[in-house]
């Protein structure tokens, strides 16, 4: 076995190993905590340490995963709000939900290769491209919802109540602190963790 079939097989076993990691975080509550009609999710956290430590593209997968359980909660009712989205659009639902968590996932491992060519000595790039994690999954999430939803009645009637009077009040009303918890957590958890699994492999992504 050649070293390109090893270290394509050791890619795939990893990024198996982190998804199984989500769905286990998943079943057992910690990938989400409801908070309103939201959910504080740290799925982000496996998604940001396989995008750095595999690449992008492993990035990519892994937030498939969550985007495929979040839209496994619209059709089941686990989550109230993209249940009612589903109702006004479930192509868009699907987007959200899924295609969203796909670009989060690749566009926090390019961020991760950019920062790592700056960061000469291999320190906080690690932490940056954590924290883009989960500030990708806010900005996809919340910009598509209005893009896609803000004109619909469930959306207006949970602004009003909110007293957002557009799309820029409302997502930061519905956020609010539990994107900030979010963000911190998984900046100290994914930096932390990534650097040690890439120096446990004994090699720099980059």
């Amino acid at each position: 076995m050649n070293n390109n079939t090893e270290d394509r097989l050791r890619r795939i076993t990893q990024t198996a190993l982190l998804m199984a990691v989500e769905m286990v975080m998943y079943a057992i509550g910690l990938g989400r905590v409801p908070v309103g009609p939201l959910y504080m999710s740290f799925l982000t956290l496996p998604i940001a340490v396989g995008a750095m430590t595999i690449g992008p593209g492993a990035g990519a997968v892994l937030g498939l995963v969550f985007g495929a359980l979040s839209f496994k909660d619209a059709l089941t009712g686990g989550s109230y709000m993209t249940s009612n989205l589903l109702l006004a659009s479930p192509v868009h639902t699907f987007i959200l939900c899924v295609v969203m968590r796909v670009l989060m996932g690749y566009c926090c491992g390019l961020i991760f290769k950019a920062c790592d060519r700056i960061d000469k000595k291999n320190t906080w790039c690690w932490f940056a491209g954590a924290l883009s994690a989960p500030l990708l999954n806010t900005v996809f999430f919340m910009g598509y919802l209005c893009l896609a939803f803000f004109k619909t009645e469930y959306v207006q009637n949970m602004a009003a109540s909110r007293g957002a009077a557009g799309p820029l009040d409302f997502i930061i009303i519905l956020v609010g602190v539990q994107g900030l918890v979010e963000a911190v957590v998984c900046c100290a958890a994914g930096g932390a963790v990534s650097k040690a699994v890439a120096r446990f492999l004994g090699r720099k992504i980059g």
